[in-house]
């Protein structure tokens, strides 16, 4: 069975977009990012997603299933599905998952099989992942810039510490960027 892998992009003050909700400052290489052997792993390594609504109306939906950089199945952690669904293809299929994060993550296991469940985009669902016990896996990208205000990253995430052991890291995934991963080891209580 793979790993759940929360990913995520954040300033150096650990916001992920900027007062104005905006995410351009932490993407200047977005271009550069998608030609990366991390990226491109990570890719080959995922067999489902799971994403926050707020990350999923980020884009054009219907531009994802020809577009978008994970071409598996989708589980989209809603309150309420869209009114008209969006285009899928034979690889990128949409779910919408209204019953809370552990369902999210339990339909994107039995998607992805043996291969990793990644969760992308949107705090809340990056939040609540961590906060029910039940991502492996840590991997954050840290961009130069501190934005001073916006939605932070590690906010809602209780009173316990969360013990994680570094397992990698790269100073340069391009030129701009520093990521880090880490095993999230456990709660402590």
């Amino acid at each position: 069975m793979g790993s759940v892998i929360l990913g995520m992009t954040m300033s150096l003050d650990g916001f992920i977009n900027d007062p104005g909700g905006s995410v351009a400052r932490l993407y200047p290489d977005f271009d550069q990012l998608r030609e990366t052997e991390q990226l491109r792993e990570a890719i080959r390594n995922t067999g489902a997603v799971v994403m926050g609504r707020h990350a999923y109306g980020m884009g054009d939906p219907d531009e994802y299933a020809d577009n978008y950089e994970f071409q598996a199945p989708i589980f989209v952690l809603t309150h309420e599905p869209p009114q008209q669904h969006p285009r899928e293809n034979d690889r990128l299929t949409f779910t919408f998952v209204t019953d809370g994060i552990e369902s999210a993550v339990a339909q994107a296991k039995a998607a992805a099989g043996d291969r990793d469940v990644t969760i992308i985009g949107g705090a809340s669902t990056f939040q609540q992942c961590l906060r029910a016990g039940l991502a492996d896996e840590l991997q954050i990208d840290i961009m130069p810039v501190l934005l001073g205000g916006g939605l932070r990253l590690f906010e809602h995430l209780g009173t316990e510490p969360i013990e994680l052991e570094k397992i990698g890291g790269a100073e340069n995934p391009t030129p701009v960027r520093t990521a880090l991963r880490f095993r999230i080891k456990q709660r402590n209580k």
